[in-house]
């Protein structure tokens, strides 16, 4: 299929003019441009577009002379596979040019650059980011991906084994999209070749791995796919964390999110899917390699203790202050999902607000100092140590109301 002609593209994103001005450099003196992938799909489906990305049927170096000619600011970002990043009016646009793969090795792929739109379209991964658009918002399907999209199907380009073969991370897009896009169950043929290739995801680096895990546990339900996910051994594999622990928190969790307004978290929904230990979080991280601050937040619910439902506030400002906040929270709220799978309606709703009482709740500064004490004569050293502990712990009991004067009157 070529030109759709009664669908059309009207979305505000495709008339601005920095968008359209690119679109001038690019179409001048016979070249070729069009939105592509991504962009085109979400207007589609309603959804808005974030990243405008283009192709053209002029060369990588052809891009950058034109832009660089109109003052604009070209970076070959991947030029060695046909793509320059557009820098205008501080807006960036990915540009790349028409390619046909000639061989690849499941990682990396050997490009030959060409002006067929169709081949382009081809070599793509799935139907629904197959599309293109023209500056004026039509729209150009060659591999039958507006149907696709209209039945919320997520399904390969071609043969589903082949295009695994070409890059085995497609697997874990195929589970991605489908838990942004797709309805109903997965493409049959799809999931069939995911299942066969697993083996292939050992190849993977684990950046590209956490990068598309990540992706789909951001999206507003991922539910379903992890379902598929952990039902082909595909889950297992990538996670090794989740055998003998599973994913059965899953379904709750992301009720409670939808019920409560908690933003979608990747970190807190990978929480719900691995045991809370802490040497098995420090492993994880590594291999994961996550930030600093990934790994710590991990670790630091690993180590939480999820206090009990008919706490008070003022024991659990204990609780908070002596340990970390983001760690209890995590472990908190886990505790909700578990006391809802127990039907412990009461117990989950004590801890609701306990929540609400924690996420508010501002760390308070111990208000004896070092200084104070070697004003009233305590040397410093593991004395002052001591004895500052002690202050700081009656204070905690107070409930944080004693003042600097009343702690130090107890010396």
């Amino acid at each position: 299929m070529n030109g759709l002609k009664d669908i059309r593209i009207t979305d505000d994103w495709l008339q601005d003019k920095t968008l359209q001005r690119l679109f001038d450099v690019l179409c001048a003196d016979g070249g070729e441009a069009r939105v592509a992938g991504g962009a085109v799909r979400n207007s589609l489906m309603g959804t808005g577009a974030s990243d405008v990305d283009l192709c053209t049927t002029l060369l990588p170096r052809e891009v950058i002379k034109r832009l660089e000619s109109v003052g604009e600011k070209a970076v070959p970002t991947g030029i060695e596979h046909g793509t320059v990043t557009a820098v205008i009016n501080g807006k960036a646009f990915e540009i790349t040019t028409l390619r046909k793969d000639i061989e690849t090795d499941g990682r990396h792929a050997v490009v030959e650059f060409g002006t067929d739109w169709e081949a382009d379209a081809c070599r793509r991964d799935l139907t629904i980011n197959g599309l293109y658009c023209d500056r004026t918002g039509v729209i150009y399907d060659y591999v039958d991906g507006y149907k696709d999209i209209l039945a919320r199907d997520v399904r390969f380009i071609g043969d589903a084994a082949t295009r695994i073969k070409e890059d085995s991370l497609r697997i874990l897009r195929f589970f991605r999209f489908f838990a942004w896009y797709g309805g109903g169950r997965p493409d049959a043929g799809g999931l069939k070749a995911c299942a066969a290739g697993k083996g292939l995801l050992a190849g993977l680096s684990v950046e590209r791995v956490w990068m598309e895990l990540k992706k789909m546990l951001t999206a507003p339900d991922p539910g379903r796919a992890i379902l598929w996910m952990r039902t082909t051994g595909i889950l297992g594999g990538v996670l090794p964390e989740t055998h003998k622990w599973g994913t059965d928190a899953i379904p709750g969790l992301l009720r409670l999110e939808q019920e409560q307004g908690w933003e979608p978290d990747p970190l807190f929904r990978l929480m719900g899917m691995v045991r809370p230990d802490v040497d098995t979080m420090r492993a994880l991280a590594k291999r994961m390699t996550f930030s600093n601050a990934q790994a710590s937040r991990m670790e630091l619910w690993a180590q939480a203790v999820s206090p009990k439902p008919d706490i008070s506030n003022h024991e659990l400002e204990k609780v908070l202050y002596w340990g970390d906040k983001q760690g209890l929270i995590d472990c908190m709220k886990l505790e909700v999902v578990h006391l809802v799978n127990r039907e412990d309606e009461t117990g989950a709703r004590a801890m609701l607000a306990l929540i609400v009482h924690a996420q508010n709740w501002q760390r308070p500064k111990m208000p004896v100092k070092g200084k104070d004490l070697i004003a009233v004569g305590v040397e410093a050293g593991p004395v002052m140590g001591k004895k500052l502990k002690v202050l700081e712990d009656a204070w905690v009991e107070s409930g944080f109301v004693l003042e600097r004067d009343e702690l130090l009157a107890t010396i």
